[in-house]
């Protein structure tokens, strides 16, 4: 079974994403086929698996971001439908979109799982240098999750009134654009130097959570190489 769509994801054009305002983003629909998506929500990772993220001090004053969270590794217990579109996403023809959508020859890929429960949120901040950008994939059925009930991600626009390593709240922002997160929708952006954003509190029942897996794209780094093949500091090399 197929998972990514992907004469979808070739009808993106990097040109118009690059050339989105405030920073680069884009809130597509059907990048995953509706068969594939269907199945990933059903076989989502079961919680048991997540650690518990709550409190945890952020730097430069910001609020902290609390959820449970889940990094992928091999040997994670996956269902056949994970471990598949995992390969795919690792498959040439997506590395090479994003390589076209971030305009590099070079990449490499991380990628978790985040369930955020009632009353938690993201609180505005912008991405580490190390990335050049994350595609969320939103994974709450519209059968099962409430769009009052919050989860999308806010685009910010600071109109270059606030330094990078500061903590602005979501009502200091001018401007704010919300991604559609219920259904067959996914969003992608740049990290660049203004690329705010952030989640609003979650507001649903008790046994619910917003759900979503992300796709971090950062930036080729042969120190980092050097650490993951050998466990060491590269200086002792």
């Amino acid at each position: 079974m197929p998972y990514l769509d992907f004469q979808n994801i070739s009808a993106i054009d990097p040109r118009q994403f690059q050339e989105e305002t405030p920073y680069p983003w884009m809130n597509p629909e059907g990048l995953l086929t509706t068969d594939g998506q269907q199945q990933l929500q059903l076989t989502l990772p079961d919680i048991s698996l997540f650690q518990r993220r709550f409190g945890v001090t952020r730097a430069h004053g910001q609020q902290s971001h609390d959820r449970f969270t889940l990094e992928y590794q091999e040997d994670l217990p996956l269902s056949p439908a994970w471990k598949g579109f995992i390969a795919e996403l690792y498959g040439k023809e997506y590395q090479d979109f994003l390589k076209r959508l971030f305009n590099v020859n070079s990449m490499e890929m991380s990628l978790h799982w985040h369930y955020t429960p009632n009353g938690c949120s993201v609180s505005p901040h912008c991405d580490a240098k190390h990335k050049l950008g994350s595609h969320i994939f939103y994974l709450n059925a519209e059968q099962d999750w409430k769009e009052e009930w919050g989860g999308e991600t806010v685009i910010l626009d600071d109109e270059g009134e606030f330094a990078r390593k500061s903590a602005p709240t979501f009502d200091d922002f001018k401007r704010a654009t919300v991604s559609k997160a219920v259904g067959n929708y996914s969003l992608l952006f740049a990290r660049k130097g203004n690329s705010w954003h952030g989640v609003r509190a979650i507001q649903c029942p008790e046994g619910y959570m917003r759900k979503v897996f992300i796709v971090v794209i950062n930036r080729f780094s042969l120190f980092d190489r050097v650490k993951k093949v050998f466990g060491k500091s590269a200086k002792e090399y």
